[in-house]
C-alpha cells in the first residue's frame, strides 16, 4: 500500500464505509452511492487520486436526459459529469462523475474534505437526475 493510499484509508475510514480492493483501489460508500478511488503515479513525486462515482444507470436515453445531464455537468465545480450512452442495450445510458487531482501537500483533513465534497455533489446530481 502506498503512502497516499494509507493516508486516504486513514482519512476516509472514520467517515465512510471503506473497502480495500485486491487490485489496490478503495471503494467508498457515501449517501448509498459507491465510488472507486485509485492512486495513480504520474511521475516521481506526482501522485494523483482518481475518483469514479456511478451516479445513475440504465436511464432511458432521451433528449430530456441529455439536457438534464448537460445542465448538471455545467453546475458541478469539482469533477466531470458524463453521460455514457449504451445504444446496444435498448438505448439507455449511465451517468458517471469523475475527478482526478494531485494529492501532494494535502493533509488528511483536506483530503477527506475534498473527497467528501465531490461525493456529496455526486449524490445531489443523482437525486436531480432520478427525480
Amino acid at each position: 500500500m502506498t503512502g497516499l493510499l494509507e493516508r486516504l484509508t486513514s482519512a476516509l475510514g472514520e467517515v465512510t464505509t471503506l473497502v480495500e480492493e485486491s487490485d489496490g483501489a478503495l471503494t467508498v460508500t457515501v449517501d448509498r452511492l459507491v465510488a472507486s478511488l485509485r492512486v495513480v503515479v504520474i511521475a516521481d513525486g506526482l501522485e494523483m487520486v482518481s475518483l469514479t462515482q456511478p451516479l445513475a444507470w440504465d436511464l432511458p436515453l432521451s433528449n430530456e436526459i441529455r439536457d438534464r445531464v448537460a445542465e448538471q455537468a455545467g453546475l458541478v465545480m469539482l469533477g466531470t459529469v458524463t453521460l455514457v450512452e449504451k445504444l446496444a442495450d435498448d438505448k439507455v445510458a449511465d451517468v458517471m462523475l469523475r475527478y482526478n487531482f494531485p494529492a501532494a501537500g494535502l493533509s488528511e483533513e483536506a483530503l477527506r474534505t475534498l473527497i467528501l465534497l465531490v461525493l456529496t455533489t455526486g449524490a445531489e446530481v443523482r437525486r436531480v437526475l432520478t427525480q
